[in-house]
């Protein structure tokens, strides 16, 4: 699958401005995170801030193309509570990484008031050693044109890690990468 997205301007990119972006984003979601009683509790604070991160890279940010499912069925979705999250398919994001061509399914819980925000759980072969078990979350807001950016280097982990009262969805079989994606929020070493 070849997917090109045209800018307005004919001046590439600047790396630099990106990555300060990404570093930017995530001092601030650190700060937040100390500040704030929720989600990392007082007593987890030394032991989780500042959070842990994959490298900025570039590559991780990839274009992708959503299909659109033909009857947005219902998947009862197992949570780290034990309970089940009733998810709506949205569509599949079609999109390649590294060379490699991959899919993801977007969701919209059941009953949402927003349905403007796609929500994308996803495991990959870092999941239980570099990264959470449970797997990670990449939030999108939806586009008219059905083309999105999936910024891998804003994966984050599930509240229900630093808290076990957050409820927290498992990725579904479909959103289970056969790949590494070394990108986003990690755990600790």
């Amino acid at each position: 699958m070849s997917l090109t997205l045209v800018a307005c301007s004919n001046k590439p990119p600047d790396v630099r401005d990106y990555v300060a972006k990404i570093a930017t984003d995530r001092a601030a979601k650190d700060a937040e995170f100390q500040k704030e009683p929720d989600p990392i509790p007082e007593n987890r604070k030394a032991e989780l801030l500042p959070l842990a991160y994959f490298d900025i890279d570039p590559e991780y940010s990839t274009p992708a193309s959503l299909r659109l499912a033909q009857d947005e069925t219902v998947l009862q979705m197992p949570t780290s509570t034990g309970g089940q999250r009733q998810m709506r398919r949205v569509g599949t994001l079609e999109f390649s990484l590294k060379g490699q061509p991959l899919k993801l399914t977007a969701f919209v819980e059941v009953g949402a008031p927003n349905l403007d925000r796609l929500f994308v759980p996803f495991a990959d072969l870092t999941s239980g050693t570099e990264t959470y078990p449970g797997g990670r979350y990449i939030d999108l807001d939806r586009t008219a044109t059905g083309i999105y950016l999936i910024d891998f280097n804003r994966a984050y982990t599930p509240y229900c890690y630093y808290n076990a009262s957050y409820d927290c969805p498992y990725p579904p079989a479909e959103n289970r990468l056969k790949v590494p994606v070394r990108a986003g929020e990690r755990l600790r070493k």
